[in-house]
């Protein structure tokens, strides 16, 4: 677990849409992380950063929900954050699950829920 590449995979949601997956673009390298989704107008599925602990939404388009995961990819905390916030760190936090504002929701991603990342 967190041994990813950049890449592409699928974002496995295990709660009450059991196994319910999404596309996912895994950001692992400093420059990947860096740039995360910055310049874009959205993203389809959800974006992966790894390692991280905090986020921020300056210079973005659009506003994004941010699941931040524990070392075991249980959620620890979501929130919707506006374009040109700085979030929180989180103590707990070993991976940052970013998607557009609204989405997490539906996917049942919620605090104490698993995920699963599978690599293409």
């Amino acid at each position: 677990m967190g041994r990813w590449l950049d890449g592409r995979g699928e974002l496995v949601v295990h709660g009450e849409r059991d196994g319910f997956a999404v596309p996912l673009e895994i950001a692992t390298s400093y420059r990947a992380r860096t740039k995360g989704l910055l310049g874009r107008d959205g993203v389809e599925g959800a974006l992966l950063l790894s390692p991280a602990g905090s986020v921020h939404t300056f210079r973005m388009r659009f506003p994004i929900d941010v699941a931040y995961l524990d070392r075991r990819l249980r959620v620890i905390a979501v929130r919707t954050m506006k374009p040109g916030r700085l979030g929180l760190p989180r103590v707990r936090s070993r991976h940052v699950l970013e998607a557009e504002a609204g989405v997490m929701e539906g996917w049942g991603v919620r605090v104490g829920v698993r995920v699963e990342i599978l690599v293409e």
